[in-house]
């Protein structure tokens, strides 16, 4: 809760002071307003839970962890606004307010126990994703990637919304334990097929929010138009909370309605055709920023292999292995946007053949791209292997061994996409256009180097975030 009243006041305090004219200033100052947000949210944890509200929120373990990973995320990639810094037309107050208004958003996605601030989670979340999707506004692709966003994100709103209606009417109540009771004994069973519909609904609406298929149609699109700093922020922040909201869902509302086979086929059949698309995508694609917008609905797909998993707790395998998978992901993919990033700025391009060479004009961002490469491909060694590996187990010891197969397939097959853009660095030539070292500031610098640290040291010693839960 102390993270979201500090956000909260920080972002209007930004906002409505205004430092246009401080942008140089305003890059330490919002990394060490971040920091301090971090080291602030880690003084709730195991302080046991903590109601607020009316118990519309809750703060425990679970919500404190997924808020860690959430500011954390922010922090290392606040250095790759540098562009704006130097940009004088550019309002970055603006800008970083927008940012610190979404990720109350997220927390409160890590937080709630109420429908209604799920609803209002994810609207803080998704209208200043919309408006940031749009902040290019000499770029079209960008104006059509905010443009895609809004319109499907509205959509998928009254689906989620539709199906919340649908809940309450058939079980009277929005908090999460209520409900949870409702469905285990129901008062009047003719509303039972209302409450069923309801938890479907819900699913697709979420479904949406983290880019699952079949709702995946406008990643690669919004991923490709929205200005990659931005970009890097939605596939991780955005992801992470969808995610901790779902557990969430499904272990404290849905958990009775298991066993009438309601949400989980449908689960199941949203992880399969998520980690087809994703990976299938990402192979015919020529640009990098594309690639990874694929990559991202891969990733989901992992992930809701995990869901599929759960053990009917905010602790354990599934709830584990999710935070960690989150970590993971989210560190080795804004090590990657804040790579793409500069090199585009720098080459003005962001096909594979952009990073030719990168290795020899600049071996950090070559080094940084690498272990980013490996860990969303689940190489050993780095963190994202044992996100894979306590992910897989979570269902392997569930049952579901055919799915953890097909997963290990699909991720077989991300090998392959994930080594173009290493060859590319390492092993093809430079051309007039992709001769010149890229500018990297010190900021930037030391970013990729803490991510490259963490991402191996997750690899080293996964025992350090394990088990957590």
């Amino acid at each position: 809760m102390n993270s979201i009243i500090l956000l909260s006041a920080l972002g209007l305090g930004n906002l409505f002071l205004g430092f246009r004219r401080s942008n140089r200033l305003l890059l330490p100052v919002m990394m060490l307003i971040l920091g301090l947000v971090l080291t602030v949210n880690f003084l709730d944890w195991n302080q046991g839970p903590q109601s607020f509200f009316s118990g519309m929120l809750i703060v425990d373990n679970f919500s404190v962890a997924f808020t860690g990973i959430v500011l954390l995320t922010a922090l290392v990639l606040v250095p790759f606004s540098q562009k704006y810094v130097l940009d004088e037309e550019a309002n970055l107050a603006e800008y970083y307010s927008l940012l610190l208004f979404s990720m109350v958003g997220a927390i409160m996605l890590a937080s709630y126990n109420h429908l209604l601030m799920l609803f209002l989670g994810i609207e803080i979340l998704s209208v200043a994703m919309y408006v940031l999707a749009g902040s290019d506004k000499r770029n079209l692709r960008s104006n059509e990637a905010a443009l895609k966003y809004f319109l499907m994100g509205a959509f998928f709103t009254g689906i989620l919304l539709f199906g919340m209606a649908l809940v309450y009417g058939a079980t009277g109540t929005f908090e999460l334990s209520s409900i949870s009771f409702a469905v285990q004994n129901p008062v009047n069973e003719s509303l039972r097929p209302m409450l069923y519909i309801g938890m479907l609904l819900m699913l697709l609406g979420i479904g949406f929010k983290v880019g699952a298929a079949p709702f995946h149609f406008w990643t690669p699109d919004v991923y490709e138009g929205t200005p990659t700093f931005f970009t890097a922020f939605m596939s991780t922040v955005v992801k992470t909370a969808g995610f901790a909201a779902f557990l969430k869902l499904l272990v404290q509302v849905f958990p009775a309605a298991t066993a009438q086979g309601v949400w989980l086929p449908t689960l199941t059949a949203m992880c399969v055709l998520t980690l087809l698309v994703g990976n299938v995508g990402a192979v015919a694609q020529t640009s990098v920023k594309r690639m990874l917008a694929y990559s991202s609905i891969s990733h989901a797909g992992y992930l809701l292999v995990a869901l599929v998993a759960f053990n009917g707790a905010l602790e354990g395998a599934s709830a584990n292995g999710i935070l960690f998978y989150s970590l993971a992901y989210s560190l080795a993919t804004v090590s990657a946007f804040g790579v793409l990033k500069l090199v585009a700025d720098a080459r003005h391009r962001e096909d594979y053949a952009g990073f030719n060479g990168l290795a020899k004009t600049n071996p950090l961002l070559a080094f940084s791209l690498t272990v980013s490469m490996l860990s969303l491909a689940g190489i050993p060694l780095t963190g994202g292997f044992f996100g894979k590996f306590f992910v897989f187990m979570a269902a392997v010891e569930n049952g579901y061994i055919g799915l953890v197969i097909f997963a290990l397939l699909m991720s077989m097959v991300s090998i392959y996409y994930y080594l173009r853009p290493i060859i590319a660095m390492y092993m093809r030539a430079a051309d007039v256009d992709t001769a010149e070292a890229v500018p990297v500031t010190t900021f930037q610098s030391g970013a990729l180097l803490v991510l490259a640290l963490l991402t191996v040291l997750l690899g080293v010693l996964p025992g350090l975030i394990a088990g957590v839960l």
